[in-house]
């Protein structure tokens, strides 16, 4: 398959700057989400040691929606995201409704990172006025994006190299009270803490149904990897390997960190709003350390916000560039960075600020967001599985000659759609989340309407039939070699 890109002469265009080592740590940063630090409280005491096979099968499933990803993504390096191959298969409306639905999960997600960074300020410096880290978040965070890709980059790899150094830590300090028979009020530290207080289902199946409610958002970022697509260097070699090592991720950062949480406290001690990390350290004597690990979900709220940021700008580009956007929003600094899609984000994300000092519950503004987010995070999933169907039936010599194919194919993706129809009843299960559910569809009838009145104007077509003849260049190249590649396998 060709590696070659296809550019307009003299169009400024993104830049490969990200480099493996930033590809695999943004992956890994996508995967540890702000959710496992700030949720996985509500998550435990709503189901029990269960919650470990809530996490299991979560990260199974989307390991073959960014196997999808994956393979699409490489089947033609024009495409800068999957917004971009949702518009060529399944037509310019699938690129429009999944590129501004995957930009609108990212700014509430950031307005909750927004939120949760504040909240956790408020616990570091008490009395700090809400809109002070609010606002100073926003700033830091554009700052850093307005320089090259490679300074994003760099910002995420340390921002998730935190995360990881964190739960390792966490995962030792638990090993070590489990081994040395460490003594709390709640009982000793050990494994059988994990099924006798009431086994591995004690709030039974809906306890267990409970879980995926909260524990879908932990994962929102996982297909960040994706929107980098056009800025990583050599993609063939560095998007499958990011992809291929989230099973490893979810293991070890997910269900080895809250198999310890669980066996060192009982799940019976958990409670929702607050943060099992900081409380485990806290049990072991190691104040400094509890201190240190509220800056780390600091930090990851950060690194939350700042991916919000970088994959809500680059999508605004790209739907500019096909006419889904407005024609600014296309233009590229000298640093060939996208700034007014950035400013755009970031005055979005200001909204955070306001949403805290509208309601006076920050957990329940956090709740309400995330499930919104996390409706439409599943949305662009099954966008991405779509058209995934759709290329294996329109261009299955590539598929045949593809070197990262997803494992499963075709039936594995109904098997994906059919789990997703469960998370979606699973949101039906509880007051606030049934809230959030029926508030979502209202984006899509506000983007229907937008849709509607934008497909026919002539300056949409003009864009889109220009956005086509990019991506025609490299899949002439690639079908042609894919053909080539299926002959000679056929005269074998």
């Amino acid at each position: 398959m060709s590696t070659k890109t296809v550019t307009t002469p003299g169009t400024p265009h993104l830049e490969r700057q990200l480099s493996n080592r930033h590809i695999q740590l943004i992956a890994i940063g996508g995967a540890i989400g702000t959710g496992l630090f700030m949720g996985s409280g509500k998550t435990i005491s709503a189901a029990g040691p269960s919650v470990i096979f809530v996490y299991m099968i979560i990260g199974f499933m989307l390991f073959f929606v960014m196997r999808a990803m994956g393979e699409l993504l490489l089947s033609n390096l024009n495409y800068k995201s999957f917004s971009d191959f949702a518009a060529d298969l399944l037509g310019p409306w699938a690129g429009f409704f999944t590129g501004w639905t995957y930009w609108f999960c990212w700014v509430i997600t950031g307005i909750a990172d927004v939120i949760a960074i504040a909240a956790y300020s408020e616990e570091l410096w008490p009395g700090v006025p809400l809109w002070i880290p609010g606002i100073a978040t926003v700033i830091i965070l554009l700052v850093l994006n307005l320089a090259t890709v490679r300074a994003f980059g760099e910002t995420e790899f340390w921002f998730a190299l935190i995360k990881i150094i964190a739960i390792a830590a966490l995962i030792i300090v638990g090993l070590f009270m489990i081994f040395s028979g460490f003594q709390s009020d709640a009982g000793p530290a050990t494994f059988t803490n994990l099924w006798s207080h009431g086994g591995l289902f004690p709030n039974e199946f809906m306890g267990f149904v409970a879980g995926f409610q909260i524990a879908v958002f932990a994962f929102v970022g996982i297909e960040l990897v994706g929107t980098t697509a056009a800025e990583a260097k050599d993609p063939e070699k560095n998007l499958p390997k990011a992809i291929n090592s989230i099973p490893i991720r979810v293991l070890l950062f997910y269900v080895g960190a809250l198999i310890i949480l669980m066996s060192v406290t009982p799940w019976t001690q958990f409670q929702a709003g607050h943060s099992p990390f900081i409380a485990m350290f806290s049990l072991a004597g190691l104040g400094a350390a509890a201190t240190i690990v509220n800056l780390v979900v600091l930090s990851s709220a950060m690194s939350s916000a700042n991916s919000g940021i970088y994959s809500t700008s680059r999508m605004v580009y790209g739907l500019a560039q096909e006419g889904d956007a407005p024609t600014a929003f296309s233009k590229l600094s000298r640093r060939k960075v996208p700034q007014n899609a950035l400013f755009l984000s970031c005055v979005l994300l200001l909204s955070g600020v306001v949403l805290m000092y509208a309601g006076k519950d920050i957990g329940k503004a956090f709740d309400m967001v995330t499930t919104v987010s996390a409706v439409c995070f599943v949305f662009v999933w099954s966008i991405i599985l779509a058209s995934y169907l759709k290329f294996r039936s329109r261009r299955p010599h590539l598929h045949d000659t593809s070197k990262f194919k997803m494992p499963g194919g075709v039936p594995m993706v109904w098997v994906v759609f059919a789990f997703f129809a469960f998370v979606l009843w699973a949101l039906t299960t509880q007051p606030d989340t049934l809230l959030a559910l029926l508030v979502t569809p209202i984006w899509f009838i506000l983007l229907g309407v937008a849709w509607v009145i934008l497909r026919k104007r002539p300056s949409h077509l003009a864009r889109y039939a220009e956005f086509q003849k990019d991506l025609a260049g490299e899949k002439v190249v690639a079908d042609e070699k894919a053909l080539a590649g299926a002959k000679a396998s056929r005269e074998s």
